[in-house]
C-alpha cells in the first residue's frame, strides 16, 4: 500500500438536508491529502440537491436522482470509487477530524485486514453526545451471533468489496452487517482501540428510531441466510445456537427501544432458551421489558439514564 493511498468516501442521501452540510463538511475537512468524496442523492426534494451544488468543485462525483433505496445509492458511489480504501458514511452522520488518516494507519499495520473499525459516537438531532458505541475486536463468529459494529465508524478494501458484490439491496435495515459478514469471510476485521472516528445521529427520522420494531425480520433473515449458505456451514454447525440466540437479542433490541416491552421481552426468552450467556448481558433491558407494563414513575427515565452512562455494543 502506498504510503498516502487514495481513499474513497461514498455518501447516499435522500431528504437529509437538515445535516448533508455538516456531513459533507466533515469529510472535506478532514486533514488526510488524499481523497475523493462521491455524493449519491435519491432524488431529494427538500433542498438537499443545492447544498451538494454548493460543495461540486470539490466533489469527484455527484448526483441528484430517483434510486432503490440507501443500498442502490451507495453502490453507485462504490462502483465509481477509485481509492484502495472506501469508507460510507450516511448523510446525517459525521467523521471526527483524523479519522480518514487513523483508518489508513490501521490498513498499514495490518495489511490482511478486510475492514477496519473504530468505536463511534452517538449524537442527537442537535450534534450532542449521547453515548460512545463501544464494540472491541470482533472475529467472523462474532459478526455471526449480531454482535453489531457500526457503520460509519467502518473503512473497506476496496478490492474485497468488489470481491463480495457490493451491497446486497434487498436488505433495508441490516444491509451494513450483511456486507461486513460477506467480507469477514475472506478477510479479518481489525478493531483499533481507543479511537473514535465518527458519530451516529439518532433523530427521529432515522432508520434506528422509525424502523426500530422490523430489524427483527432482518436478523432472522440473515439468520436463514448464515444456517443455508454453505461457506458458513462449518461455523454453523457448532454455533447454530449462538446466531439464532444473537438475532433473537437484536430483534429484543430494537423492539424495547420501540417501545414494545411486551414483544421484546419474547424475543429475549426465546434467545435465552437457545443460548443464555447470549442474552445476560441485557439483564438490566429484560427488567425494563418486565416492569413496564406496571408504569411505576421513573422507570423510563432510569433506564433511559442507564443507557446513556453505559457504554456498550448492542
Amino acid at each position: 500500500m502506498d504510503s498516502q493511498p487514495l481513499v474513497s468516501i461514498v455518501t447516499p442521501s435522500y431528504n437529509q438536508a437538515a445535516y448533508l452540510e455538516a456531513a459533507m463538511r466533515s469529510v472535506l475537512e478532514q486533514d488526510y491529502p488524499n481523497i475523493e468524496y462521491l455524493v449519491a442523492d435519491g432524488g431529494s426534494n427538500d433542498g438537499s440537491a443545492e447544498i451538494i451544488r454548493q460543495f461540486a468543485g470539490r466533489l469527484s462525483w455527484w448526483v441528484s436522482e430517483k434510486d432503490q433505496g440507501q443500498a442502490d445509492g451507495a453502490n453507485k458511489g462504490f462502483r465509481r470509487a477509485r481509492g484502495e480504501i472506501i469508507g460510507w458514511l450516511n448523510s446525517d452522520d459525521l467523521y471526527r477530524p483524523g479519522a480518514i488518516a487513523g483508518a489508513v494507519a490501521a490498513f498499514q499495520a495490518n495489511p490482511t485486514a478486510g475492514i477496519v473499525f473504530s468505536d463511534v459516537e452517538s449524537i442527537d438531532g442537535s450534534s450532542q453526545l449521547i453515548n460512545v458505541m463501544r464494540f472491541g475486536p470482533r472475529t467472523l463468529e462474532d459478526l455471526m451471533q449480531f454482535k453489531i459494529i457500526s457503520q460509519p465508524g467502518v473503512f473497506m478494501r476496496c478490492e474485497l468489496l468488489e470481491k463480495v458484490g457490493y451491497l446486497d439491496a434487498s436488505y433495508h435495515l441490516l444491509l451494513d452487517h450483511h456486507l461486513w459478514l460477506r467480507m469477514a469471510r475472506h478477510a479479518p476485521p481489525v478493531y483499533v482501540p481507543g479511537a473514535v472516528w465518527s458519530a451516529a445521529r439518532f433523530h427521529a427520522e432515522a432508520k434506528n428510531v422509525a424502523q426500530a420494531a422490523v430489524f427483527g425480520r432482518e436478523a432472522y433473515r440473515i439468520a436463514r441466510w448464515l444456517s443455508e449458505s454453505p461457506e458458513y456451514s462449518a461455523e454453523m454447525e457448532c454455533g447454530h445456537k449462538r446466531v439464532w440466540a444473537g438475532a433473537h437479542r437484536l430483534n429484543a433490541f430494537y423492539l424495547l427501544d420501540g417501545g414494545q416491552p411486551g414483544a421484546a421481552l419474547k424475543a429475549y426468552m426465546k434467545g435465552f432458551w437457545l443460548h443464555p450467556a447470549a442474552i445476560l448481558p441485557d439483564w438490566y433491558r429484560i427488567l425494563y421489558a418486565l416492569l413496564s407494563p406496571l408504569g411505576p414513575s421513573g422507570l423510563r427515565r432510569a433506564y433511559l439514564e442507564r443507557r446513556k452512562r453505559k457504554l456498550k455494543s448492542r
